[in-house]
């Protein structure tokens, strides 16, 4: 037998195995799980160059995966003031001007993580931030990553100074032909982004590295990076050369409306690549935009009359798109926010096919028709949802994301529950910069419908999941969404070695507490990347 490299005994292991539910040691070899048992057994094991870990009855669970993120886009862009935690607009006016003051003369102000219901009185607009800022150049990203909020001067800068005609469905929003200062969807916001100062080379790959350290201390062994070009692989190829590879990184191309047919060739060349740590083989698109500004693609428009048109102002070329890609052997990842959306991707799915051991995805599914339910377990389709999406909520409705879509279609958000219930396989993420990228938030947000310790606010409904099921959002069910179900997700002898070790057991830790529970050890392909 392989000589053992790495041991831990005396915990309390949840192995989701069937085979052997629960455990108190494991051995670890070449980056795979040798054997999984009690102390004696595993010790027996153990040679003169073990190194055996005392988990001192911590519990261990399969390494904690985020099936979405934007590890990257997020780790760059997300800088400046966090306004993820600013809930009214004096709270995002004192933050930009702290911000401000950092900044020297002519340093662009940024920030993430804008909450929308804070310009309920003010509407959206240069005019609400400009003295905030001082008359700098400010860009501040809205919590969904799909909206964008500049200054004057910002928009003086990138020369934007009217109305634009785009590819996809984006918008400069204007009044009388002035833009406002908001700017939605990706085609968009490129106008300000590209008259910011962009980081080097070398600050990138900081930025980049430092982020996925903080994923390993949070317990996070792997992620769904929703984030990837081909330019990606050059990244991941020197994160791993320097060490700094510390996550598994499943990395999806997006592919946009105005992506040419040269580039899904060359993307489809590139299926194969990988490293020991990272892999291609996924196709992301966007079939709609979000809830909040109008752009989420409905099958009734929402009480503003918006909802109305798709991402893909062809929505054929999409269903061209997915039918190329799931073809050559890709999973096809599609964000579909509306109930609109949610039905045109699984109508493509359906036509498209999938190659065998193949499971396509769609991100979000923030409500759905009725009828679209069973779908998902019927075609085999993930579901992949972020549970913190639904903190922002108001039960009382009283929030923008509910004001637009009405209790109808309320009473069918984020169907977690009875998408499980319903068959289908349930993949759990955060969307981190969208949302904060613990997992401990993620599964305990999934149990409570509602802000984790926040224990004087209702739960928006009744969708809430068990521990149990939280857990398996975050592990078996993230491994198969990502075609990793028959080596990850699992403690079992022949998986690989990715173990999320924490103070107390996160199943059955009580919800509020499991956000405050400590990580104290993870390991990645049999690598102790964070703890002792």
């Amino acid at each position: 037998m392989t000589e053992v490299d790495l041991a831990l005994v005396h915990g309390r292991l949840r192995t989701l195995d069937p085979h052997r539910p629960e455990a108190t040691a494991l051995a670890i070899a070449a980056g795979s799980i040798t054997a999984v048992g009690t102390d004696s057994e595993i010790t027996e094991l153990c040679g003169s160059r073990t190194e055996v870990v005392d988990l001192e009855g911590n519990a261990a669970v399969p390494g904690l995966i985020d099936s979405h993120m934007h590890p990257f886009k997020g780790a760059v862009g997300a800088r400046g003031a966090d306004l993820l935690d600013a809930h009214t607009l004096d709270d995002v006016l004192g933050a930009l001007a702290t911000e401000r003051a950092k900044c020297a003369p002519g340093e662009w102000v940024q920030g993430w993580g804008l909450d929308y219901n804070v310009f309920e009185q003010t509407g959206i607009s240069s005019a609400v931030i400009d003295d905030a800022v001082g008359g700098a150049p400010a860009a501040l990203t809205f919590m969904d990553f799909h909206t964008l909020l500049v200054s004057s001067s910002a928009l003086e800068l990138a020369g934007v100074d009217g109305p634009r005609e785009f590819a996809e469905h984006a918008e400069v929003v204007c009044v009388d032909g002035r833009p406002t200062g908001e700017l939605r969807e990706n085609a968009a916001m490129d106008l300000i982004r590209n008259a910011m100062p962009v980081a080097t080379r070398e600050q990138e790959l900081q930025l980049c590295a430092d982020h996925l350290r903080r994923l390993a201390a949070v317990g996070l062994t792997g992620t769904h990076a929703m984030d990837g070009t081909l330019e990606t692989f050059d990244l991941l190829r020197e994160l791993e050369s320097r060490g700094d590879l510390v996550t598994r990184i499943l990395t999806p191309f997006t592919i946009e409306p105005d992506t040419p047919d040269e580039l899904w060739e060359a993307y489809a060349a590139a299926r194969g690549k990988h490293g020991r740590r990272w892999r291609a083989g996924v196709a992301k698109f966007f079939i709609d935009g979000v809830i909040d500004s109008g752009t989420g693609w409905l099958v009734d428009p929402d009480t503003a009359g918006d909802g109305r048109a798709s991402f893909w102002p062809d929505v054929n070329r999409y269903r061209r798109a997915v039918a190329f890609f799931a073809s050559r052997g890709f999973q096809c990842v599609t964000h579909a926010t509306g109930d609109r959306g949610v039905r045109e991707a699984l109508d493509t799915y359906a036509e498209a096919g999938a190659a065998p051991g193949v499971r396509h995805r769609i991100e979000h599914i923030e409500t759905l028709q009725p009828d679209d339910l069973p779908r998902f377990a019927a075609q085999g389709v993930v579901a992949s949802m972020q549970a913190q999406h639904m903190m922002w909520l108001d039960p009382e409705r009283r929030d923008n994301w509910s004001r637009r879509l009405g209790d109808d279609r309320c009473d069918r958000a984020f169907l977690t529950r009875s998408l499980l219930e319903s068959g289908a396989t349930i993949a759990l993420g955060s969307d981190w910069p969208v949302a904060r990228y613990d997992p401990r938030e993620g599964m305990a947000a999934a149990r409570l419908r509602r802000p984790p310790g926040h224990t004087d606010r209702a739960p928006y409904d009744d969708q809430a999941l068990d521990g149990l099921q939280a857990l398996h959002g975050y592990t078996t069910g993230a491994a198969l969404t990502g075609g990793d179900g028959d080596r990850l997700g699992r403690l079992a002898p022949g998986y690989l070695a990715d173990v999320t070790v924490m103070a107390q057991d996160p199943v059955d830790t009580d919800a509020d507490e499991l956000i405050t529970t400590p990580v104290t050890l993870t390991i990645v392909d049999g690598e102790i990347v964070f703890g002792d």
